[in-house]
């Protein structure tokens, strides 16, 4: 059913705006240009608006958080908003300090977006659900997605999603995407992913470039984007393994799969149930 979204990716070449985690950047554009998309990272409050404007997507990556880049986040959002162009929040980090937290809330608040993916303390706290807060920037074990509390989780999702009006993607050991109606349960990628930086902002970028020009269906999109990063993660994990490789080559070979990737594997390899 991913067939089509991941062709109009490659067809039309969509262009993202990542105003973006300092660490991963270079990922991010280098996992855009495999996946058939364009990065373009502005985030000088001066051209937001413009390159904005140009662009098929809005991704809003709050990792290496600054007073300054957060008025150019916000003014990018709203013309993002002003042109019906879809916008992405990672709220990296979210929970772990006042900045970061606080950010994230008044973001939610100023600009509407189209999809939420984070990890579920990050999603916790955006939902002002959040009790112990985060270990960094990853999840605390007690958020751990399982196959016992997975019904719960899906319920949460769900409800989460209606009281933002967005798609929420919930990314960890089991990846739920949800949009209040249905939820998308995906059981692709692979723990190792967690041992190199810069997964979960290549996934964003990577969902901004699918729901770019996939405006119909911001949740199909999204739960695309996600099977799509988990099955390069999977296969890119074989090759590291069959090679002997270190989790330098993984990153590559990440970026790899994802340049040659295409809607027969997707169909082929994407693991996921609807709820």
């Amino acid at each position: 059913m991913f067939s089509e979204i991941i062709k109009n990716v490659k067809s039309n070449t969509p262009l993202v705006h990542n105003i973006t985690n300092y660490v991963t950047v270079n990922d991010c554009a280098n996992i855009l240009l495999a996946c058939g998309g364009s990065p373009i990272m502005a985030d000088d409050i001066d051209e937001v608006e413009e390159i904005t404007s140009i662009c098929n997507a809005l991704v809003i990556n709050i990792g290496t958080l600054n007073s300054r880049t957060v008025e150019s986040m916000l003014k990018a959002g709203k013309r993002a908003n002003e042109l019906n162009i879809p916008v992405i929040l990672d709220p990296v980090g979210a929970g772990a300090s006042k900045l970061r937290t606080d950010t994230a809330f008044r973001l939610l608040k100023e600009v509407k977006f189209a999809v939420v993916r984070g990890n579920m303390s990050e999603i916790k706290t955006v939902g002002r659900d959040s009790t112990k807060g985060t270990r960094g920037v990853d999840a605390s074990v007690d958020d751990t997605i399982t196959e016992e509390n997975i019904d719960e989780t899906v319920k949460y999702i769900n409800s989460l999603s209606e009281r933002l009006s967005a798609v929420v993607a919930v990314t960890g050991a089991i990846d739920i995407v949800a949009d209040g109606t249905i939820a998308y349960v995906i059981r692709n990628g692979h723990p190792f992913m967690s041992k190199i930086s810069g997964t979960g902002c290549m996934l964003s970028s990577i969902i901004g470039a699918f729901c770019g020009v996939n405006k119909d269906n911001f949740s199909s999109a999204t739960a695309a984007a996600v099977c799509t990063m988990g099955l390069c993660g999977e296969l890119a994990y074989e090759k590291m393994k069959k090679n002997d490789d270190g989790t330098s080559s993984l990153k590559c070979y990440l970026i790899d799969f994802m340049s040659k990737i295409d809607a027969e594997m997707l169909k082929e390899g994407a693991k996921f149930e609807i709820r």
